[in-house]
């Protein structure tokens, strides 16, 4: 595959200020409470209620899904735990609330098993794992869950070595990055980094390409760490990527035309890989 000339342009072109990546979001800890009553209307399975649910969320009848996905959830159904997590996290069609979110993903890891574990499930039930692993970061304000790094740590180590999940190979390395629980260690950061970078993540990329460009604990390559924040900027989304572009900016108009050229090759050669 050749190398879009928006991806050249990207290489060759300079510019910029430093905006470093934004800080950890979210998280906390403690043990879950129940999922929420299932409501009076009944279903004829848990599965049903979910089909429902799923269904008359993309018709836009946000009640009759929260219904739906509510009893499914309340008996047992790690699909409706985790979108009904979603929604109060998002305040998606219904008021915003972390810590019923932290619930309904609290109660994904209460009650999955790895022996009896549906592969089908296995992306909801990683999510999970992150997404309480990042409250556990710093706590949800006005709850019962509070800061709890140890135990974030542990929610990112699983979902990583279990899953290879690449949100949680990048929270795990900037744990490492910060010092969070564990003792700073660049090396390290920048290996859990590589294998999120390697499945597209592009904060990951971006990350990684900082580390590898200024050498920040770890052995300066500046070419390679060139194509990795080329491809982070390539794919950066909206606002809350702006710290990309910003870091891209900044490493990219520090670089020698050799340092461009150098990372045209690799960027070749990561082109190929994945094809």
């Amino acid at each position: 595959m050749r190398i879009s000339s928006r991806v050249v342009f990207l290489l060759i072109g300079t510019a910029g200020l430093l905006a470093g990546a934004p800080a950890h979001a979210l998280d906390g800890s403690q043990t879950p409470s129940t999922d929420a009553k299932a409501p009076l209307k009944l279903f004829s399975s848990p599965r049903a209620a979910l089909q429902q649910g799923m269904e008359s969320l993309r018709a836009g009848n946000v009640q009759s899904s929260v219904e739906a996905l509510t009893y499914a959830a309340a008996n047992g159904q790690p699909l409706a735990r985790w979108k009904l997590g979603k929604m109060y996290a998002d305040g998606d069609g219904v008021p915003h609330d972390d810590y019923k979110a932290y619930q309904y993903f609290s109660k994904i890891i209460e009650s999955y098993d790895e022996d009896t574990a549906d592969e089908s499930e296995a992306s909801v039930v990683s999510n999970a794992y992150v997404t309480v692993g990042v409250y556990c970061l710093s706590g949800i304000p006005n709850s019962k869950v509070k800061p709890d790094p140890s135990r974030a740590l542990e929610m990112f180590q699983y979902a990583a070595l279990t899953f290879g999940d690449p949100n949680a190979e990048y929270n795990l390395a900037r744990m490492y990055l910060d010092g969070t629980v564990v003792e700073k260690d660049g090396r390290q950061a920048a290996r859990w980094l590589n294998l999120a970078a390697d499945k597209n993540h592009r904060q990951a990329r971006a990350l990684l390409g900082h580390l590898l460009f200024t050498g920040e604990g770890v052995p300066r390559q500046r070419a390679r760490g060139l194509m990795w924040l080329t491809l982070a900027r390539e794919a950066a989304e909206g606002p809350q990527d702006a710290w990309i572009v910003d870091l891209y900016t900044k490493d990219s108009s520090a670089a020698s035309d050799d340092d461009r050229q150098a990372a045209l090759v690799f960027l070749e050669d990561q082109i190929k890989k994945k094809n």
